[in-house]
C-alpha cells in the first residue's frame, strides 16, 4: 500500500542521523525512543500493520544503553532502520542489488558517498599495510574495522546491498580479531584486500552511472564472500558461545589513553527483530560514575567543494590579478601624481597578489596519499617476486598542485615497478653481496628552488652504464665510436623500447616504459634526472613546478610580438659574435655554445614576423634544453622575467603547432607561450627537408 510521505520523512530523518553519528556513538535513549514510537504510531494510524510490527520489535530490541558486548544501539538502530525502508518500499530484506537508478533522485548525497567511500578505502589499505608489517597495531586494526563500518552504514542507507552485505561480511570477521578471537593470517590480508578492491569497482561503476556513462555493474562475488566467511569458521566454533563475555572481557580490559580515541563497540550479526536483546553478565568490579572527561580537539575545519567551482575560482583570481596590472600600467595614471593614489593602487596590488596566493594554495595537495597508493603496488609485487622490500616515506606533507598530483600517478608506478623488478635484487644475492636482504625502497618530496622534486630510489643494484651502453649500440641508439658522459647513457633509457632487462616478464624491467614516464613529467613542465651507482641503488628525481595554473616566463621580443620562453627550460642567453654561427650545407644554422654546435632557429622565420634585425650579433641568442637535448633560439631582445596566468588559445588556434597557449602582459597585450618541444620538432623536420 502506499505511504504518506510524512513517514517516509520520519524514517527517513532518523537513518541520517545514524548516519552522521560517530561509529559506536549512542544519542540518548528516549531520544531514538521518541522517534521510534512516532513512527509506529504514524504507521498503525496509517494501518500499515507490517511497518509497525517491525517497528514495535525494533523499540524492544534496541538496549538503553552500551553493555559492553553484543552489537551496540547504534548498530542495531542502524539495521533496523534499513529493514524498515525495505518495509516502506515493499522488498523483502534479502530483495536484489538494486542500481544506482533508484538514487538518481539525490545525486548529490551518492556522489558524497562515493567520495568519502574512496577516502576510507585508502586508509583501509594504508593502515592494513601497517597491521601486516606489525601485528600488534591495534589502532590500525580499528582504523580499518571503522572504514568497513562507515561503508556499511552509508550503503544500507542509499540502499546498495551488494557494497553492504559485503562491507558487513568484512567488517564482521575484523571484529572478531579485534576481539581476539583469531589473528589476522596472510590469507586474510589478501581476502580484506580483495574485498576494498572489489568495493573500489563498485564505486567506479555509480560513478559512471551517475555521469551517463555506460557501465556494468561488477558481478555478485558469493565466492568473495565465502571466503571471508571462511577466514573465522573453524576459529569461531569453540569461543562461539561465548562471543558476548570475549566482547565484555576486551571492553573492559584496559581504559583507553588519554587523548586516543575510544575503541568503537563491535558489531557482531544483527539479532532477530522479534526477540530481546541477549542479557549480558554484568562485570564483577564496575568503575564509578563521573562526568564524561573533556577531550581537546584540535581539528582543522574543512568543507567539501566541487572542483569545477574551485578551478573557476582560481581563474577568476588570476583574471583579477591581469586587471589590476592593466589599471596599474594605465598611461592615464602615470600623469596623476596623488600620493593617496599611489599607495591605494599599491594596497590593491598586495591584495591581489595575496588572493592570488591563497587561490593557488586551494588547488594543492598533499602528495603523501599518492606515495600511500605506491605501498600497496610494493607490497604485492615484494609477494610476487619473492622479494624482501620496506618502502619508506618522507616529505608527505609537501603539497602539490592537484592536477600535478594526478597526473604523476602512472609515471610514478611505472618507477617503483620498474625498481622492484630489474633494481631490487633477491633476497640470496643481496646477502651475497653484504647487503641486508630488506632492501629499501624511498619515495621522497622535497621544496628545491622553487621546485618540488619527489625522488624514487632503491638500494639495489643500480645501473650499468656498459650495458646500457652496450645495448643502446645494439639497437642503433648511438655509434659505437661515440664517447658519451654517464648522464647521458643513463638518459638512453628513455629511448622506446629500450630495455636491459634479460627476459620480457608481465612487470617491465628499468627503462621499459620511461619514455612514456619521460612524456608525462615533461607534459607537466618538469624533467628527470638520474643519479646511479652500479652495486649500490638507482635514483631518480622528479623536477616539477608548483603549479600548472601559472608560469614563470622569460619575456623575448621579435619584432612588434612578445614571446614567453617557459622559465625551466632555459638554460643561458647570450648575444652571440661572428664567431657563435656556423652555417652547415650553406642551409642549417648552429651556434657554438660552450664546445657544442646546437641548431640555430630564427623565431621570426618561425611565425612570420618581421624583426627588427636579422644579422644575429644584433640579436640574443637564448639556449633552451627539451627531452635533454638542446637548440638556440634567435629573438629581438630580452625584455624581462615575468610571472604569467597560462591562458588557452581555444580551438580556433588549435591548429597551430609551437604555441602552448598565451597570457595576458601588464600592458594589456597578448603575449604567446611557446611550446619548445613542437618547435624543436618542426626545426628538426624542416632542416632535414
Amino acid at each position: 500500500m502506499a505511504h504518506s510521505t510524512e513517514l517516509r520523512q520520519q524514517i527517513e530523518d532518523l537513518a541520517l542521523q545514524l548516519v552522521v553519528a560517530e561509529p559506536g556513538a549512542t544519542a540518548a535513549a528516549s531520544t531514538w525512543m521518541a522517534a521510534l514510537q512516532n513512527i509506529r504510531d504514524r504507521a498503525a494510524s496509517e494501518q500499515a500493520s507490517e511497518l509497525a510490527a517491525a517497528t514495535n520489535a525494533l523499540m524492544e530490541s534496541v538496549p538503553l544503553s552500551e553493555q559492553g558486548g553484543g552489537a551496540s544501539p547504534s548498530d542495531i538502530l542502524q539495521a533496523g532502520i534499513v529493514r524498515l525502508q525495505q518495509i516502506l518500499d515493499g522488498e523483502a530484506p534479502d530483495s536484489p542489488p538494486q542500481t544506482a537508478q533508484s538514487l538518481a533522485q539525490d545525486q548529490e548525497l551518492l556522489g558524497d558517498f562515493i567520495m568519502e567511500s574512496r577516502e576510507h578505502l585508502v586508509s583501509v589499505e594504508s593502515q592494513l599495510l601497517t597491521l601486516e608489517g606489525d601485528s600488534g597495531a591495534s589502532e590500525a586494526l580499528n582504523a580499518v574495522f571503522r572504514g568497513f563500518h562507515t561503508i556499511k552504514g552509508l550503503a544500507g542507507f542509499l540502499e546498495l546491498w551488494d557494497i553492504q552485505k559485503l562491507a558487513h561480511e568484512t567488517e564482521t570477521v575484523l571484529d572478531r580479531a579485534r576481539s581476539s578471537e583469531w589473528t589476522l593470517t596472510p590469507e586474510a590480508f589478501d581476502v580484506i584486500l580483495e574485498s576494498a578492491d572489489y568495493l573500489r569497482r563498485w564505486l567506479t561503476h555509480l560513478e559512471s552511472t551517475m555521469q551517463g556513462q555506460p557501465s556494468d555493474a561488477p558481478p555478485r562475488n558469493e565466492a568473495l564472500i565465502g571466503r571471508i566467511r571462511g577466514l573465522t569458521s573453524d576459529a569461531a566454533k569453540p569461543v562461539q558461545a561465548q562471543v558476548g563475555l570475549a566482547n565484555l572481557a576486551a571492553a573492559v580490559e584496559a581504559p583507553p589513553a588519554p587523548d586516543s580515541p575510544a575503541p568503537e563497540s563491535p558489531a557482531p550479526d544483527l539479532p532477530a527483530l522479534d526477540s530481546p536483546a541477549p542479557d549480558l553478565p554484568a562485570p564483577e568490579s564496575q568503575a564509578p560514575p563521573a562526568a564524561e572527561p573533556t577531550r581537546h580537539r584540535n581539528e582543522t575545519m574543512s568543507v567539501k567543494v566541487d572542483t569545477a567551482k574551485l578551478d573557476y575560482l582560481v581563474d577568476m583570481a588570476g583574471e583579477m590579478v591581469i586587471a589590476e596590472s592593466l589599471v596599474r600600467h594605465d598611461p592615464e595614471l602615470s600623469t596623476v601624481k596623488s600620493q593617496t593614489l599611489q599607495r591605494k593602487l599599491a594596497q590593491m596590488t598586495r591584495i591581489t597578489a595575496e588572493l592570488q596566493k591563497t587561490a593557488m594554495a586551494m588547488r594543492l595537495v598533499p602528495i603523501g596519499p599518492l606515495f600511500r597508493r605506491m605501498s600497496r603496488l610494493v607490497r604485492d609485487l615484494s609477494r610476487q617476486f619473492g622479494k624482501q622490500v620496506q618502502m619508506e616515506t618522507e616529505g608527505d606533507e609537501i603539497e602539490l598542485d592537484r592536477t600535478i598530483v594526478e597526473e604523476l600517478a602512472d609515471p610514478l608506478m611505472h618507477m617503483v615497478r620498474n625498481a622492484m623488478d630489474h633494481g631490487i635484487e633477491m633476497p640470496q644475492d643481496r646477502v651475497a653481496n653484504g647487503k641486508s636482504p630488506v632492501a629499501r625502497l624511498l619515495l621522497k618530496a622535497q621544496h628545491q628552488s622553487g621546485q618540488v622534486v619527489i625522488e624514487i630510489s632503491d638500494d639495489g643494484r643500480g645501473l650499468d652504464p656498459a650495458k646500457i651502453r652496450a645495448k643502446a649500440i645494439q639497437k642503433g641508439l648511438v655509434a659505437a665510436e661515440k664517447d658519451l658522459a654517464e648522464n647521458e647513457i643513463f638518459n638512453l633509457i628513455f629511448e622506446p623500447g629500450f630495455t636491459t632487462a634479460a627476459q620480457v616478464t608481465n612487470v617491465s624491467g628499468r627503462g621499459v616504459g620511461m619514455d612514456v614516464v619521460r612524456r608525462h613529467i615533461e607534459k607537466l613542465r618538469g624533467r628527470i634526472e638520474i643519479r646511479s651507482v652500479l652495486g649500490h641503488g638507482a635514483a631518480f628525481l622528479l623536477k616539477l613546478p608548483l603549479t600548472l595554473a601559472i608560469i614563470d616566463g622569460l619575456v623575448v621580443g621579435v619584432g612588434s610580438e612578445r614571446y614567453i620562453v617557459p622559465l625551466f627550460a632555459v638554460r643561458e642567453m647570450f648575444r652571440p659574435t661572428a664567431e657563435t654561427i656556423w652555417t652547415v650545407q650553406q642551409k642549417n644554422e648552429m651556434a657554438l655554445v660552450r664546445g657544442n654546435l646546437l641548431p640555430v632557429f630564427r623565431l621570426y622565420k618561425r611565425f612570420g614576423v618581421k624583426p627588427k634585425s636579422t644579422e644575429p650579433t644584433e640579436s640574443v641568442l637564448v639556449v633552451a634544453e627539451v627531452e635533454g637535448a638542446c637548440y638556440c633560439l634567435l629573438v629581438d631582445e630580452l625584455i624581462g622575467k615575468q610571472e604569467v596566468v597560462i591562458k588557452s588559445l581555444g580551438e580556433t588556434f588549435s591548429g597551430v603547432t609551437g604555441i602552448a597557449g598565451g597570457a595576458i602582459m601588464g600592458d594589456g597585450r597578448v603575449g604567446l607561450i611557446l611550446d619548445l618541444d613542437r618547435l624543436l620538432k618542426d626545426g628538426e623536420r624542416e632542416a632535414a627537408h
